[in-house]
């Protein structure tokens, strides 16, 4: 069946659909039997209307004369041309006796020889001169004899090739020189690799059968042939007989003269020949494997080779095999993208399934350029078949190739020429071109199962035989035979359990959100690999699937107006995106395909890791000192501990991580056992339920968290100063503290922080002290969850749950050293008044009265309704609104004051400085420098009293605790 139109196209529509005559030539003279044709013709017009689907439903004219001889007439409305083929079904497969392969392509060649009347000399002009186009070629079971030309020509032609099959006629020394031809032809066919590699796979898969040689023959019985005159007439009188011989005549012809005109000139002819006997092929039971080597050959070549199936057109099996072959492994398929177009492994990559009587092979070629990858290619074709036999294929994607493939032959049939070649290829196998008809018939009732049934028949490794063919005497890595039946189990094996929680909180909202958080992040990034969880994350959202480019995936993205992101921290990682509910199949298969089948592509992994390492360079460390001190916080308070490292890494590190440990992050990492599905919005629930079925293939895991230890314990007071180019100087401070989200004093902890220095609000009390008050800066805050990004937004994000937590103050760029050590004295000196005098009742009431109302803006958006719904399982809390508010609604003003001296203090603190000048400030920390501020106006008494107090009040940073830091050694 050939679906990938491998001949030159054929002229016919399906407007063009008739009656189909069928006239028995042994009855023809007899009245009551014309009568009783005549019926039959009257049934085959009926049938044909009512069949006006079929691939090849062009009025035709089929008889056999009496001496065996098939003749099909098709008139076409294409003028002038006719096209006359003459398959003969007598092909390499034919050649049964031991040391005589190649005759059936020696006849082709040897039929242009001619007759006595008409030798090749006086033929050939006689030709030439009519402008016919005389070509033949032969394969496994047939040879066909095709000439074009116009259709005054019809008779002449039809005299000239009756007589040469009748009387072909030839000299020794023609037939030697032929033979001598053949050799080259057979020299020079060698050169080409797909020829060889044929050769070397049909010689290795066969045993007993004449498929074991391919048309050309064995080399070694072409030698032979000049000498094989007396055999080469006994082929030709064997099989050069009308039982074999099919005339088809399609072009501006009259179909009664053209069949009178076919009597008349092969009506005489009476051979009566013999049929080859065929060996048998014994079922193959292992798997094969054989190397070729081609001297000079450039790159390797893989060829991997399966037993098809015999040739049964009423059967499903021939057509199966060809829908497999396109499904899998065409240029459209899945397998093709992933090897020659996105990793582009392979250069080439293509199949040949040629139909055969008898039990042939089915073919996939592949070429790469290096040796190693002659294996992942091998393994990738095979894991396909496995795919093939596991899996149940779309039914709309079968419906449409199917459809494609049907529409692709009719429109193919565009000449006369075209039909007659058709038709050729398909005469040979019965002499009856409803053949094809009932191939195509077999194809449209075919099935999802049954091409999971037909896969399941045919692939199996007993049937598989592989070639690889370079310049190399041996190729490594394929001393292990492939082991396709363990594939198939592992994949009927898929556990159908679902090992991920799923928060599934779908509504009636139009925009659907998803977040897929794995419990695992930059906590879990390996000793000098500091970057990897990160640069794993956003090779999934920022890079190419297996099937498509990221640049492809962007422009699909864009018409939907969809989105999808990461977001890492120390033991979250969040995939999360949104999509109008309309659009949530298409967003769905991409973003899936990314987080599920990662293109893993070099270019995506060096842009990556090039836009990761400018980050920290030319963002983080050059132009964001705020986020900087904070950041560096953190790595101070946290050394030698899994938080200690910068989310997105260390540059040297990051210039360390390769591929392959991206790789082995995403499959060691993210399990269903660390996943946490959120859903919200209007998604359908077939799609709700496939997704759910998508996430089954992660590995399953056995953590479902990290295992994350206590902070390091601070003792005294410590600084980190680093030094850089800049005309402010930013402050951050802090200690570690005990209390999470999932404690019981949280509520009370967090009303705490913000009274101290609630995030971007004006109504703090380190804000009115140091900004309002005295004009320092633009802002004070005070945080006991970490809050990346604070300068950019001022409600902070989900899905950054942590185990531990540290008590922040970050104090925004100051004027100057001076003024930065003034602050931060400010600082100190108003929690050491919190710590000692607590919270008022006044100031308790208006701060908790705020956060009942601010709490629900925090999740304002569905989006952040989910995120923090996913949050409160990380704690195990109810919903986060609710949980506040309830713990707001129970809290004391004693209460706040028990817990700020149970989780504040000023005894332990790290300090960062992120100045122009390290040196002035590492004096000024040392020597507890007085830092007196200056106003430009005049301020009350009050004030001007406190500022004594407060530029001299000590920080106690013992000289050895002070470190100064080049940028440069940050994070490097």
């Amino acid at each position: 069946m050939k679906f990938k139109l491998l001949a030159s196209a054929m002229a016919v529509s399906m407007a063009l659909s008739g009656c189909v005559f069928h006239i028995d030539a042994n009855n023809r003279d007899n009245n009551d039997n014309s009568a009783q044709a005549s019926s039959e013709q009257t049934t085959s017009v009926k049938a044909t209307q009512k069949s006006n689907n079929k691939v090849f439903a062009q009025d035709y004219v089929l008889e056999e004369l009496s001496n065996g001889l098939k003749v099909m007439v098709v008139k076409t409305d294409y003028p002038d041309v006719v096209s006359l083929q003459i398959p003969v079904s007598v092909g390499s497969r034919d050649e049964v006796e031991v040391g005589k392969t190649g005759f059936a392509h020696f006849f082709e060649h040897m039929m242009f020889k001619g007759s006595e009347k008409y030798p090749q000399e006086v033929y050939s002009d006689i030709l030439k001169n009519s402008g016919v186009d005389n070509r033949a070629y032969t394969t496994n079971d047939y040879t066909n004899y095709h000439l074009n030309f116009s259709k005054e020509h019809l008779a002449k032609v039809l005299e000239i090739e009756a007589d040469i099959f009748q009387n072909l006629s030839y000299t020794e020394e023609q037939f030697r020189t032929e033979a001598q031809t053949v050799k080259g032809e057979y020299l020079k066919n060698n050169a080409s690799p797909i020829r060889k590699l044929l050769s070397a796979v049909r010689k290795e898969a066969f045993d007993t059968h004449t498929y074991k040689h391919t048309t050309m023959g064995f080399f070694e019985d072409i030698q032979a042939m000049p000498d094989q005159m007396e055999y080469g007439q006994k082929f030709f009188e064997n099989f050069y007989v009308p039982k074999n011989v099919s005339l088809v005549i399609v072009g501006d012809v009259d179909p009664a003269q053209t069949m009178q005109l076919v009597k008349q000139t092969w009506g005489q002819w009476q051979a009566k020949g013999v049929d080859a006997l065929v060996p048998a092929e014994p079922k193959q039971t292992a798997p094969k494997y054989i190397h070729e080597k081609n001297d000079g050959l450039p790159g390797h070549w893989l060829l991997v080779s399966y037993k098809g199936t015999a040739w049964q057109p009423k059967q499903k099996d021939r057509a199966g095999l060809d829908l497999i072959s396109q499904l899998y492994f065409s240029e459209n398929s899945d397998l093709y993208q992933e090897l020659v177009v996105e990793k582009q492994i392979a250069s080439q990559m293509f199949t040949y399934n040629p139909e055969t009587k008898d039990e042939g092979l089915l073919h996939v070629f592949v070429k790469v350029d290096k040796e190693s990858d002659l294996a992942v290619a091998r393994d990738l074709v095979n894991q396909t078949y496995a795919q093939v036999r596991t899996e149940l294929v779309d039914a709309d994607k079968l419906a449409n190739l199917k459809s494609n493939l049907k529409y692709s032959f009719i429109n193919g049939l565009d000449s006369s020429q075209s039909i007659a070649s058709t038709l050729a290829r398909y005469m040979h196998f019965e002499r009856d071109p409803e053949v094809i008809n009932q191939l195509y018939a077999s194809s449209d009732s075919i099935t999802a199962k049954d091409i999971k049934d037909i896969a399941n028949k045919y692939f199996v490794d007993s049937g598989r035989t592989t070639v690889t063919m370079s310049d190399l005497k041996s190729v490594s890595g394929f001393e292990k035979e492939v082991d396709l039946n363990t594939a198939v189990t592992a994949l009927n094996n898929k556990s159908t359990e679902r090992h991920f929680n799923v928060l599934d909180k779908t509504n009636d909202s139009p925009l659907v959100d998803v977040n897929f958080l794995f419990y695992t992040g930059a906590a879990a990034d390996p000793q000098g690999k500091k970057g990897l969880a990160a640069l794993t994350a956003n090779m999934i959202s920022q890079g190419g699937s297996e099937s498509r480019s990221y640049k492809e995936i962007k422009k699909a993205m864009y018409p939907l107006a969809g989105s999808f992101s990461a977001q890492l921290d120390k033991e979250m990682i969040s995939f999360s995106g949104r999509v109008h509910k309309n659009k949530a199949d298409t967003w769905y298969a991409l973003i899936s395909d990314q987080l599920l089948n990662p293109g893993w592509r070099e270019d995506d992994f060096k842009r990556i890791k090039k836009e990761m390492v400018d980050g920290i360079k030319a963002g983080l460390k050059a132009s964001n000192d705020e986020e900087l001190g904070k950041e560096v916080l953190y790595s101070k308070l946290y050394r030698n501990h899994a938080y200690e490292s910068y989310n997105y890494g260390d540059l040297s590190d990051l210039e360390a991580i390769t591929l392959a440990d991206v790789k082995a992050f995403y499959k060691a990492e993210l399990t269903q056992a660390k996943l946490n599905v959120g859903i919200t919005g209007a998604m359908p629930e077939k799609l709700k339920q496939d997704m759910f079925t998508d996430l089954m293939s992660l590995p399953k895991g056995d953590e479902t968290r990290l295992k994350v230890a206590d902070a390091p314990e601070l003792v005294g007071h410590h600084a980190t100063i680093v030094e850089k180019s800049a005309k402010s100087t930013a402050v951050s401070f802090g200690f570690p503290i005990d209390t999470i989200r999932s404690d019981k004093d949280w509520t009370a902890l967090w009303l705490v922080r913000s009274y101290f220095g609630e995030h971007r609000s004006s109504n703090s009390f380190l804000y009115q002290r140091i900004r309002q008050t005295r004009g320092m800066n633009y802002g004070d805050y005070s945080y006991i969850e970490y809050f990346p990004r604070g300068m950019y937004q001022t409600k902070p994000d989900a899905n950054l749950g942590r185990s531990e937590q540290i008590f922040q103050i970050w104090l925004r760029p100051l004027r100057s050293n001076n003024d930065a050590h003034f602050a931060t004295r400010t600082a100190l000196f108003e929690l050491d008044n919190l710590i000692k005098e607590g919270m008022t009742q006044e100031s308790f009431e208006a701060t908790r009265n705020f956060l009942t109302n601010f709490v629900p803006q925090m999740v304002a958006s569905q989006d952040k309704q989910l995120g923090y719904a996913l949050d409160s399982q990380f704690y195990k809390t109810d919903e986060f609104v609710s949980y506040v508010r309830k713990q707001l609604e129970s809290l004391t003003v004693a209460d706040i004051n028990r817990v700020i001296k149970e989780n504040l203090q000023t005894d332990n603190i790290q300090y960062v400085f992120i100045t122009g000048d390290g040196k002035d400030m590492q004096k000024r920390l040392a020597s507890e420098q007085v830092s007196p501020l200056k106003y430009n106006t005049d301020k009350p008494a009050e004030l001007v009293a406190e500022d004594k107090i407060i530029e001299s009040y000590k920080l106690s940073i013992p000289k050895k605790n002070i470190e100064v830091l080049a940028i440069d050694d940050v994070f490097k």
